[in-house]
């Protein structure tokens, strides 16, 4: 494990200077949108190891492509409704005068990505797509601070035997610099053994923030015939029932193929905190950003890449930790389950 102080002083990714999150949530249709902007464009690319991903201007994130400055990232609930949280956001960024310069014009460039989360016992008799307005209301709601689990695009979040969720967390490396991860968990594998209690992600928690319990001391550690969410849902095809979407942060300065090597390390840490993961019927993907131009040396760039990973571990275990009950829910929180 990567050598570490401690998290950063609210344990989210606004620990890293400049970046900012908004939430917004519908409780009626049980989904939502949640954004990442910085005070400046940042640099991001991102990888997508998921057999079933939805997205938007992700093209434009790979290593080769032109495209350097990234003006915010989305993760939104709705499927491909969802996508249209970015339009939303795009606005409340043309207003602020941002974007990139085209002529008399400035083109914010946004890219998001959705989980499915259409049949989870919310309404969705919508007659006009909410997903633009919420990406608005995210947005205008950014803030250094803000809440976890049952919230923004984790509000209508399910994983394998509970409720998923919203998470974040952080870590200030002896190095000096901040790593940090934001993450939707909704996947079709476990993120706790085969009892409900023990969570994957345990040998790299810190601080009790998902509960404190450890490993599992059991040797039956997962059964993959148990699954509550794909008995809940047997209504629809589990091919578009999933999604782990994803973004890991440093203020250490990353060139664009160095963010794409740390997405690659920080698809490690979603292994580590889901099984199974990355499979055919997820969307699995995790954006990563620097805050800061430039490039740091090999060494220190495997220990931003190492801690990327651990703090997406914790990100997956603290947002389904940190679910709440709602009307209408098809499977219940971790807190009901372990009477927490």
């Amino acid at each position: 494990m990567v050598a570490v102080s401690k998290p950063g002083p609210k344990n989210l990714i606004t620990d890293i200077s400049g970046l900012k999150v908004g939430n917004s949530s519908d409780e009626y249709f049980k989904t939502g949108t949640t954004v990442l902007v910085g005070d400046v464009p940042f640099t991001a690319s991102v990888l997508v190891m998921g057999g079933a991903p939805g997205t938007r201007e992700t093209d434009l994130l790979a290593p080769d492509k032109a495209m350097e400055d990234i003006d915010a990232l989305v993760l939104s609930g709705g499927s491909a409704f969802g996508l249209d949280a970015c339009s939303g956001v795009m606005d409340g960024l043309r207003e602020m005068g941002r974007g990139f310069p085209v002529g008399v014009m400035r083109v914010p460039i946004v890219p998001g990505a959705i989980i499915f989360d259409l049949i989870n016992g919310g309404n969705k008799d919508w007659t006009e797509n909410p997903y633009r307005s919420l990406g608005l209301k995210a947005f205008n709601g950014l803030s250094e601070d803000f809440d976890l689990g049952t919230v923004g695009a984790g509000t209508g979040a399910l994983a394998a035997m509970q409720k998923g969720g919203l998470g974040s967390v952080s870590l200030k490396l002896e190095n000096g610099y901040t790593v940090g991860a934001l993450v939707v968990a909704n996947p079709l594998g476990s993120v706790t053994t085969s009892g409900g209690k023990y969570f994957w992600a345990a040998p790299f928690e810190f601080d009790n923030e998902f509960g404190g319990l450890g490993p599992d001391p059991s040797s039956d550690l997962f059964n993959s015939k148990q699954s509550p969410k794909n008995k809940a849902m047997k209504v629809h095809s589990t091919q578009i029932s999933n999604t782990t979407i994803a973004i890991v942060a440093t203020d250490a300065p990353l060139s664009k193929t160095q963010c794409y090597r740390m997405s690659v390390a920080a698809h490690d840490g979603m292994s580590r905190a889901i099984v199974p993961s990355h499979t055919l019927h997820d969307g699995d993907l995790v954006f990563a950003l620097s805050t800061t131009k430039g490039q740091i040396d090999h060494e220190i760039f495997c220990d931003i890449s190492a801690a990327a990973a651990v703090c997406l571990s914790r990100a997956i275990a603290r947002g389904v930790y940190e679910a709440t009950s709602t009307e209408h829910d098809i499977l219940p929180t971790y807190k009901q389950i372990n009477r927490v």
